[in-house]
């Protein structure tokens, strides 16, 4: 992943950035029992074999959103906080009404409805959805251009269309192992649901944020705002013209940074 943070502002804050092959990744194993339990302890178990310390912070962008919560669920006390960027939402957590939740499932393109019921429901099909060549499936998979915003489409142009380098070496287990496998954990069944999380910083020695983009075709800013709202403790931060790329917004990617690390 590219990280807009220039040389000057990571010395000034001391940031150390980690990032790390999530199973079935690059050169990361595969683990056909991956969760979001899993992955919150591969993530503490990592820290720990390079002791980095007792506590760190948390970055989750996109698919990413769901390991931060489950580092959010199972292993709190190890965090100094935490930030979830456009982060997934399930459209199966229980505490989601189902009339917010249904109204946010059909804005998405018919042919993402069908890949995330699939891979709710019926993921030993999902490889075979994924990989028909009758109907069109995940169009956040195949990286539509045509389904971005106009500020995302600025930002792929900024980029020159790269938004993934060496795309061929971070999928080279295969696309089921690493998208497909991500798809059923993060719209899968939840051991637990976010809403009934507790504040890890009780004491305000720490925080965790919110970033999300009003125009994001694929995470839905009406539920992100029902969750802010059931957790008062998580910082809210919605952006008005924003889209699923404001991760590659140099400016905004340093308001992320600094409102994390306050």
């Amino acid at each position: 992943m590219i990280l807009a943070a220039s040389q000057e502002l990571i010395d000034e804050l001391g940031i150390y950035f980690l990032s790390f092959d999530r199973a079935g990744y690059g050169e990361s194993d595969p683990n056909p029992k991956r969760s979001v339990k899993s992955e919150a302890f591969d993530i503490q178990e990592l820290v720990d074999q390079l002791l980095l310390g007792n506590t760190f912070y948390v970055l989750g962008v996109s698919m990413g959103g769901y390991p931060t919560w489950g580092c959010l669920r199972y292993i709190p006390h190890r965090l100094a906080g935490a930030a979830l960027v456009v982060p997934v939402v399930n459209y199966w957590w229980p505490s989601l009404p189902s009339n917010l939740s249904r109204e946010a499932y059909k804005k998405q393109l018919l042919r993402d409805q069908c890949s995330l019921w699939i891979a709710h429901y019926i993921p030993q099909l999902l490889y075979w959805w994924m990989t028909q060549k009758w109907f069109p499936c995940s169009s956040l998979v195949e990286e539509n251009p045509k389904i971005f915003t106009m500020k995302d489409k600025a930002i792929i142009e900024k980029m020159s269309g790269n938004l993934t380098p060496n795309k061929t070496k971070v999928r080279q287990q295969g696309l089921f192992e690493s998208l497909h496998r991500d798809l059923m954990v993060g719209f899968g069944t939840w051991e637990f649901d976010p809403a009934d999380l507790i504040n890890p910083f009780p004491q305000t020695n720490g925080s965790v944020h919110i970033w999300q983009g009003y125009e994001d075709p694929f995470v839905p800013s009406l539920i992100q705002r029902y969750v802010s709202w059931r957790l008062p403790w998580i910082q809210y931060h919605e952006v008005t013209d924003g889209g699923h790329l404001i991760m590659y917004d140099t400016g905004l990617f340093e308001s992320i940074l600094r409102a994390l690390l306050h």
